[in-house]
């Protein structure tokens, strides 16, 4: 008898949005991929992209909710048995889990007490777990952390110059968007050849949430978000690296407390804070020439990621490649021309056409500098194929 095609179904839990793929196990062919979007915000939409594809407004006033929509939706159309496993991205395992595994309710019960280390994403990744445990009690589950890209950072890259003994309760750089580092590493493998995992490599991945990672011979060595994924540069609403004496400040000054610092950090900062406007690059952009805050929103961010890649370089011993990636990184020519704009002396030189198209390579220095469109949800669906034993 002919053995079944298996079925994976990806989820990918953020603070306003649900994600969703399903693929074909072995092939990873992606069947369809979806989203709930705006949670908690007016607009709700759940949109489907696949065999009957279909966008329509719904209800979802929080996460639970919004988890209780998805669930009913997957019974209906995938069935109890329609599914082999689900693969959860994780954001953060702590300083216990970074390997993809199975979930066991011991590594849950871990997981709620990590979720200090971050409150913005966790809470609700733990809440689509319990979900399917309780919907689909016999589904085989799978953990893929985004920090296990980064968990061998070198020591000196790892530590945090604040008293030592935190680091005994797990306080160190961490790193994100670990499974998007992955895939790209993978796909540059793919289009550059082996030669290029040797070689000298700055990946910034640049979309509501944006990071920088430098790797060397295929290993992390640096990446700019670190405890948590609010540090490192500007982002859409967080702000990436500030004074740690701002929240002193803040606290004597305006009576902030915790919750409301973390609160402007996460939410009312970065390219919402600066322009007062929007968190959309491409908002800032259609409105820059009238609106100096939208303008100067999109100077700190382009020279806030110039300054890491210069830092990258040195931390590197130099450069070969470097990777746009995500919504910003891959659809903003300019964007990435005004980040690469001055750094000739790297060996970094854009060719304004090829730019402008989005080709993916866009340079014509002696560093390469692609755009790749990176593909988390594919890279959980080769992961989950790969402990099932089908790639």
């Amino acid at each position: 008898m002919k053995k079944s095609k298996s079925r994976i179904l990806t989820v990918n839990g953020g603070s306003s949005s649900i994600k969703f793929a399903l693929f074909e196990g072995g092939s990873l062919k992606r069947i369809l991929e979806g989203e709930i979007a705006r949670i908690g915000l007016s607009g709700t939409t759940l949109k489907v992209k696949g065999v009957d594809s279909f966008t329509r407004s719904v209800k979802a006033p929080d996460h639970k909710e919004a988890v209780d929509l998805l669930m009913d939706w997957i019974e209906k159309h995938c069935g109890p048995d329609g599914l082999t496993a689900v693969g959860h991205r994780v954001v953060h395992g702590g300083p216990k889990y970074w390997k993809p595994q199975k979930i066991t309710p011991k590594m849950i019960k871990d997981l709620q007490g990590f979720k200090s280390f971050d409150p913005e994403h966790m809470p609700e990744e733990i809440l689509l777990i319990q979900a399917f445990c309780r919907r689909f009690p016999k589904l085989l589950q799978l953990a893929c952390f985004d920090t296990a890209f980064h968990h061998d950072l070198p020591q000196v890259a790892k530590m945090l110059p604040i008293p030592r003994r935190y680091e005994a309760q797990g306080v160190r750089r961490y790193g994100f968007h670990g499974i998007s580092y992955e895939f790209l590493m993978n796909e540059l493998t793919r289009l550059a050849g082996s030669k290029s995992n040797r070689g000298r490599v700055i990946l910034a991945h640049l979309g509501n949430g944006a990071s920088l990672a430098a790797v060397k011979d295929g290993k992390s060595i640096d990446t700019s978000m670190s405890f948590t994924p609010a540090a490192g540069v500007p982002m859409s609403t967080r702000s990436g690296d500030i004074d740690p004496g701002l929240v002193l400040y803040l606290a004597r000054t305006e009576g902030l407390d915790a919750k409301k610092i973390n609160e402007m950090v996460n939410f009312k900062s970065g390219l919402r804070g600066i322009s007062e406007t929007s968190s959309d690059m491409h908002d800032l952009l259609m409105k820059e020439k009238n609106d100096v805050r939208a303008a100067e929103a999109i100077a700190l961010f382009c020279y806030q990621i110039k300054k890491w890649i210069g830092a990258y370089a040195a931390a590197l011993g130099g450069l070969d490649i470097l990777v746009f990636a995500g919504g910003i990184g891959e659809n903003a020519p300019e964007v990435r021309a005004r980040i690469c704009e001055g750094l000739g002396f790297l060996g970094i030189e854009i060719e304004k056409k090829r730019n402008k198209a989005n080709k993916e390579v866009i340079s014509n220095g002696r560093v390469t500098v692609r755009v790749i469109h990176t593909d988390e949800e594919w890279m959980i669906a080769k992961t989950v194929s790969s402990i099932l034993g089908e790639v």
